[in-house]
């Protein structure tokens, strides 16, 4: 048995290997983002009356990109839209998602907004799982955005002028800096226990053992043993700047998209297919940490697997990922920071703002 002595010494070889190791990974995160010049667009002179969702991680990063675009920029509220849009007369107003927080009038301050003659837009940041709502709310606006490929055609059915337009990073939030131990994990994921992500991980947690895993979200009690990963868990709603932090800590940050299928978990009546990435596979690779994502079709679109972040389609192969990637520090590192540039360069919001002002007719 190991003295007391022995294992403080065994301890500090681990931790000062560990440090290194983040060290290095800070480095190579800061100069590689040294090389990537922040994008300059012209103003155009237009009002714009924005109007988030109440998700900061994308409707702040939504509004700076809007700043760089347009002259004039106002952040509304949900319940007084109408009035602001009567007082503020913009050329366009902008609503992101349109659900959750948005009051039963919705559709009344909408008609009346156009009424008016200014121009409406909104953004769906939730497809496919919120169907059963926004097949009503489409058709309500002049122009209508999704980040979901499957639901363009569900949307143009209705008569709705659909396009699609991918989410994307705030740059602002979403970057890589040195964190604190207290961050730091081998594995990492943050989100709500969907069935799908239950069932996948039950079969991956008992292969990392001894490693530390961190979950956050909510309804992970549902994990078979749960009572054994409970003093890994955090609970509850994680602050978007914890989860930055948490992000950047990570040797490696899982992305595992929620089931499409109608049920308790969503409310995609149309049973529409998920073909889209979601925006944390944006936000993960903004922080220079390695990825591993389940494949959605449009993947290959915004980076390329094994190169820029890498990809698994069952859990033998997703367990045999985690634990190369591990033990490969400078492959895993070498990937990260090429998916950090690519989304510097590529993915960021105010890219996406250009291209939804010059859809919407602004």
């Amino acid at each position: 048995m190991a003295s007391q002595e022995q294992l403080l010494a065994a301890g500090r070889a681990a931790g000062r290997i560990a440090g290194e190791a983040h060290g290095r990974r800070d480095g190579a995160c800061r100069s590689a983002a040294q090389t990537v010049a922040p994008a300059a667009y012209p103003q155009r002179p237009l009002t714009v009356l924005f109007v988030p969702q109440g998700f900061p991680a994308i409707d702040e990063g939504v509004a700076d990109a809007l700043r760089q675009h347009a002259s004039t920029v106002h952040v509304g509220h949900p319940s007084t839209m109408l009035a602001q849009a009567a007082e503020l007369r913009p050329q366009l107003v902008l609503v992101m998602n349109g659900l959750h927080v948005f009051p039963p009038d919705h559709a009344e301050q909408i008609a009346a907004i156009r009424a008016l003659g200014i121009r409406t837009a909104i953004w769906f940041a939730d497809d496919p799982y919120f169907t059963r709502e926004t097949a009503r709310l489409a058709p309500l606006y002049d122009a209508v955005f999704t980040h979901e490929l499957e639901a363009v055609p569900f949307y143009r059915a209705s008569g709705a002028n659909a396009h699609y337009l991918p989410l994307g990073a705030n740059p602002a939030v979403f970057h890589a800096k040195p964190v604190g131990q207290e961050y730091r994990s081998d594995v990492f994921f943050v989100g709500t226990g969907f069935w799908n992500r239950i069932r996948l991980l039950d079969e991956v947690l008992p292969a990392l053992e001894g490693r530390k895993v961190v979950l956050a979200g909510g309804e992970w009690e549902r994990l078979d043993r749960y009572a054994r990963y409970k003093p890994f868990i955090r609970p509850g709603f994680m602050p978007i700047e914890e989860t930055v932090k948490f992000y950047n800590g990570a040797k490696i940050v899982l992305n595992i998209h929620r089931t499409t299928e109608p049920g308790s978990d969503n409310h995609n009546d149309a049973g529409l297919r998920g073909a889209s990435i979601n925006p944390r596979t944006y936000e993960i690779s903004a922080c220079g940490t390695l990825q591993l994502t389940d494949i959605r079709d449009d993947l290959r679109r915004y980076y390329e697997p094994g190169r820029e972040l890498d990809v698994f389609t069952t859990p033998a192969e997703l367990t045999a990922k985690i634990l190369h990637y591990l033990d490969h520090e400078d492959e895993r590192r070498r990937i990260a920071v090429r998916g950090m540039l690519r989304t510097m360069r590529d993915h960021a919001f105010a890219g996406r703002l250009g291209m939804l002002l010059d859809r919407a007719g602004c």
